[in-house]
């Protein structure tokens, strides 16, 4: 789905007009704890530029817990000990209880979303600039990185193989221990693509590189090609993104996709007073934070999905209502989430329940079965099967 561009009526543009007054009568705890990335990371600096707003503004300490792989974020949200994280997309993964998350540890959780970022780069396959690859289409029979244990980069790099009409079968998959070393073997022409951030390190060092690097075109009139994409990862946006590794720039953009990164996400127990305010100090009090740390710009109300792929929070809707940026459309999509989501962890109880496998990967796969048949027997796409 777009962004609200079009939803943006004469009381959001009054909001925007008037964001650099700071955000009134804000009730914030005087501790807020988060989970983030690792420290150096995009995800960590912006919660610490956003950290220092919340302290020399309303006197709310931000402290923020880094956790270098998805299971160090992710438990300490569903056990309690702190009501935020600023993930990735194995947020959407758990709140489908999938890959990860379809573990008997797991199943789905109730998360809920407060603000995203898509900043002015894009997430999507790097190529070697020498193979003459223009299109995901192009990719066919050229040697694909596969990172092992990764699933969300797989799962993107398949994403952009479906938009071309391809799969892993179409190529030659490699197989490498790390995402950073999959560029090395790149660079060292053992490898011709693997997935990555446009402004990642390795995609930089690939770009500075004898090789050199292309981003293949995702045409957003390419309905079907969207389709087949959306199929497979439909957490993806067509997204014309500015930053990125190689010969891109403002007057050269690379036309490709993108989602939001880092997710600032609580989960259903979040309570209402904290969500409410968190997200009024994000949108009113943009023009403070937005040039604190790139990718800050991403928080911008424009910039906003509300029709994306995880439910927000109740307190964070409540706001938008109250902005006058809220529609019809975008309820009954954020009803249809919730419906998703109480269904999955209905699911997930009853299979629990029962008499499930005490072997884990004869779990996984009963879990995942159950899961599809509930979902298709509600007319809902079970979309990992």
């Amino acid at each position: 789905m777009r962004p609200i561009l079009k939803a943006l009526s004469a009381g959001a543009i009054a909001l925007s007009a008037s964001a650099a007054l700071a955000a009134s009568d804000v009730k914030l705890p005087r501790t807020l704890a988060m989970t983030a990335y690792g420290t150096g990371s995009a995800g960590y600096t912006q919660m610490v530029s956003i950290g220092n707003l919340l302290q020399n503004e309303y006197g709310t300490s931000v402290r923020i817990l880094p956790g270098e792989n998805d299971v160090s974020r992710m438990t300490p949200l569903r056990l309690g000990r702190v009501p935020l994280c600023a993930c990735g997309i194995a947020s959407y993964y758990g709140f489908e209880g999938v890959m990860m998350f379809a573990g008997r540890q797991w199943g789905p959780q109730p998360i809920r979303v407060i603000a995203t970022s898509t900043a002015s780069f894009g997430l999507g396959v790097a190529v070697a600039g020498d193979t003459g690859v223009k299109t995901p289409a192009d990719l066919k029979g050229k040697r694909v990185a596969y990172i092992r244990g990764d699933d969300a980069l797989n799962k993107g790099t398949e994403a952009f193989l479906a938009f071309g009409g391809l799969t892993w079968d179409d190529v030659e998959k490699v197989t490498y221990p790390g995402y950073g070393r999959s560029f090395d073997g790149i660079i060292a022409n053992q490898a011709d693509a693997s997935f990555t951030m446009s402004v990642a390190p390795p995609a930089q060092q690939l770009a500075a590189s004898p090789r050199g690097i292309v981003w293949p075109t995702l045409d957003p009139n390419d309905t079907e090609g969207w389709k087949r994409l959306k199929k497979v990862a439909p957490y993806f946006q067509p997204h014309k993104a500015t930053s990125v590794a190689g010969d891109y720039g403002k007057d050269h953009p690379w036309i490709g996709a993108s989602y939001p990164y880092p997710i600032l996400i609580g989960n259903d127990r979040l309570d209402d007073q904290t969500a409410y305010n968190l997200i009024k100090v994000l949108i009113e009090d943009f023009d403070k934070y937005k040039d604190a740390a790139p990718g800050n710009a991403g928080y911008a109300l424009d910039k906003q999905n509300m029709e994306w792929v995880i439910p927000f929070h109740d307190a964070v809707v409540k706001y938008y209502k109250e902005k006058g940026v809220w529609t019809d459309e975008m309820q009954a999509h954020q009803d249809m989430l919730v419906e998703r989501q109480n269904l999955l962890m209905k699911t997930w109880k009853d299979y629990t329940a029962g008499d499930p496998p005490s072997d884990d990967a004869a779990f996984e796969k009963g879990w995942m079965s159950a899961r599809a048949e509930a979902l298709k027997g509600a007319d809902m796409d079970p979309v990992f099967e």
